[in-house]
C-alpha cells in the first residue's frame, strides 16, 4: 500500500501558496497526497475575476476549481476534491465533518497539512484548522462508524499564514524544497485569479530557504515553514 498524505485547504488556492513543495516533494517520493479544498475562494479570493464584465459565482467557481486541477497535476496530487462549501463564510456542517473523518479513515495519511490557528484576515482559515483537527479525531474514535480500522495518531503540521507575525505562528519545522521548486513555482502561476500573490510567495520560498540553511549545514535555496501541532516522536535526537 502507498503512503499517503492528507492536505486540508481552506479555499481552492491555498495548498498551491502554503503547501505545494511539501506536496511535489512527497509526490515525487511516491505518496499518494490527497487534498480537500473545501471552498473555491469565490467571495473573498477572487477579485481579479469579479472584475470581468458579465461575471457570475458560478463562472468563477468553474474558473477557480480548472486552476487548482491545472496545479494539482504540476504538483503531482493524486486525489484533489472540491467540497463547495461556501467561502466569507464558509460553512462546515456535521455532514461534512463526517465526511472528512471518513476520508481520513479511507486513506490513512501518514501527515496532514492544514492552516495556522489564528488568522486576522482570513476567518476561515482557522475554522478550518478546528474542523481538519476534529474529524482527526472523530476517524481515532472507536465508536464512530465501529468496525472500521480507526485512524492512528498521524502528526498534523499547520502551513503559513500570510502574515505570520499578526496570526501568532511560529515555524518549527523548515523543509527544503530546492528539488522540486520548479514544480511549485510553476503551480504558482496556474492561479491566474491571484497574479498578485506570485511573487509573494517566491519571496516566501526563498525567506525559508535562507533560514533553513542558517538553522542546519545545508546549502538550500527555496523552503517551506511548519507548526507542527503534537511532539515529535523520536528513537533518536540526530
Amino acid at each position: 500500500m502507498a503512503n499517503t498524505a492528507l492536505v486540508v485547504s481552506a479555499h481552492s488556492a491555498d495548498f498551491v501558496w502554503r503547501a505545494g513543495g511539501a506536496i511535489a516533494l512527497h509526490a515525487a517520493k511516491g505518496y499518494e497526497v490527497t487534498v480537500v479544498c473545501l471552498s473555491y475562494g469565490e467571495r473573498g479570493e477572487s477579485a481579479k475575476l469579479w472584475r470581468q464584465p458579465g461575471m457570475t459565482l458560478e463562472k468563477v467557481k468553474s474558473s477557480r476549481e480548472a486552476e487548482a486541477k491545472r496545479a494539482a497535476e504540476v504538483l503531482g496530487v493524486h486525489d484533489i476534491q472540491f467540497w463547495d462549501l461556501g467561502d466569507y463564510p464558509i460553512t462546515l456542517t456535521q455532514e461534512s465533518l463526517f465526511r472528512l473523518a471518513d476520508l481520513h479513515r479511507a486513506i490513512h495519511p501518514k501527515f496532514i497539512l492544514t492552516h495556522s490557528k489564528e488568522d486576522l484576515y482570513n476567518y476561515d482559515h482557522p475554522q478550518v484548522t478546528e474542523f481538519a483537527q476534529h474529524a482527526r479525531i472523530i476517524a481515532q474514535a472507536h465508536g464512530h462508524n465501529p468496525g472500521q480500522k480507526v485512524l492512528g495518531a498521524p502528526p498534523v503540521f499547520l502551513f503559513e499564514p500570510h502574515q505570520p507575525e499578526q496570526c501568532n505562528w511560529k515555524p518549527d519545522v523548515l523543509l527544503d524544497i530546492g528539488s522540486v521548486w520548479e514544480k511549485k513555482r510553476a503551480a504558482i502561476e496556474c492561479m491566474e485569479g491571484q497574479e498578485h500573490l506570485w511573487e509573494y510567495y517566491t519571496r516566501v520560498a526563498q525567506q525559508r530557504g535562507a533560514q533553513a540553511a542558517r538553522n542546519s549545514d545545508l546549502t538550500i535555496k527555496w523552503g517551506e515553514g511548519y507548526q507542527s501541532v503534537f511532539p515529535h516522536v523520536v528513537s533518536q535526537l540526530a
